[in-house]
């Protein structure tokens, strides 16, 4: 079986081959510009491969109710050109074959309980933390949608008693993403984090934000599982800080062997590494063959 998968990032496109196993057999990644260019290039990846579906895990917001006349159309980003463009429906007029379509959070939380970090439970909480901060939630053996999808990357958290940076998100200022991204990072410390030295205050900070938000998703939908991901959390030391963090907020209230004696194995990397959101994406497209096929 040939599945088409469409990662679509804020930063860069990955589209890649794989099979009903998880396995990829090929890949390719380009910038993502405006959106014409861009689907051009995934166009022009996939119409000679013969895929029998392709799933598609995008940046966002994105329109994810089928009944609706927008359905798979980007919505509210902050990305110039693309909102209110039709993705979907622009692949879709290039390839008849079923199409699997979310966000890129909810398809690496989606990959990552298929084949990664969650595999065999039926429910974790995905965090990628980027360019952009973004969550999936996979619960109850299905990923979440309501009136949208899970957005996250944009609640609200306490300041760091010493943060002066005002933000950069351009909806909500001093919101998760805003404080926490990559972006946050550098514009806070003058330096890309990659540049920090593992023992910079700059760390304890971003353990303090996203610990606020781990908190917060392990409260609300008490997740079998969270996978921390993206660009920064390749900052491994954060996760025992981001450990303490949410076993402060938590103050012994989650009476649970996971997060009293395990957080270790129970806040984790995504056990798909960097393909998470391949993989996730894959997932989606091999969950619309077999609806199509049922």
């Amino acid at each position: 079986m040939r599945i088409g998968a469409v990662e679509a990032g804020g930063t860069k496109f990955v589209c890649g081959i794989g099979d009903e196993n998880g396995n990829v057999e090929d890949r390719v990644s380009f910038p993502t510009e405006q959106p014409e260019k861009t689907l051009q290039q995934v166009i022009d990846y996939f119409k000679d491969k013969q895929v029998e579906a392709i799933g598609v895990g995008t940046f966002g917001p994105i329109n994810i109710d089928p009944s609706s006349p927008e359905y798979g159309f980007v919505t509210t980003t902050p990305k110039p050109g693309w909102s209110g463009y039709d993705f979907l429906g622009t692949l879709k007029k290039e390839f008849q074959v079923p199409f699997g379509w979310d966000t890129d959070v909810n398809a690496a939380a989606f990959g990552e309980a298929t084949w990664g970090a969650a595999k065999g439970l039926d429910s974790c909480v995905y965090y990628t933390i980027g360019t952009g901060v973004g969550m999936g939630v996979y619960s109850e053996g299905k990923l979440v949608h309501g009136l949208i999808h899970p957005e996250g990357g944009h609640v609200p958290v306490r300041r760091h008693p010493e943060d002066t940076y005002e933000g950069f998100c351009p909806y909500h200022g001093d919101c998760l993403e805003g404080v926490a991204a990559g972006p946050a990072l550098e514009k806070r410390w003058k330096v890309k984090g990659s540049e920090l030295a593992v023992d910079h205050p700059a760390w304890a900070m971003e353990a303090f934000y996203i610990g606020q938000a781990v908190t917060s998703a392990i409260l609300m939908l008490s997740p079998k599982k969270v996978i921390l991901g993206g660009g920064v959390m390749h900052q491994l030391q954060l996760f025992p800080m981001i450990h303490d963090e949410v076993r402060r907020n938590l103050n012994g209230y989650v009476s649970h062997p996971a997060v009293q004696e395990g957080i270790d194995s129970y806040i984790v990397p995504p056990g798909l590494g960097d393909n998470a959101g391949l993989c996730g994406s894959l997932a989606l497209g091999l969950a619309a063959y077999k609806k199509a096929n049922a």
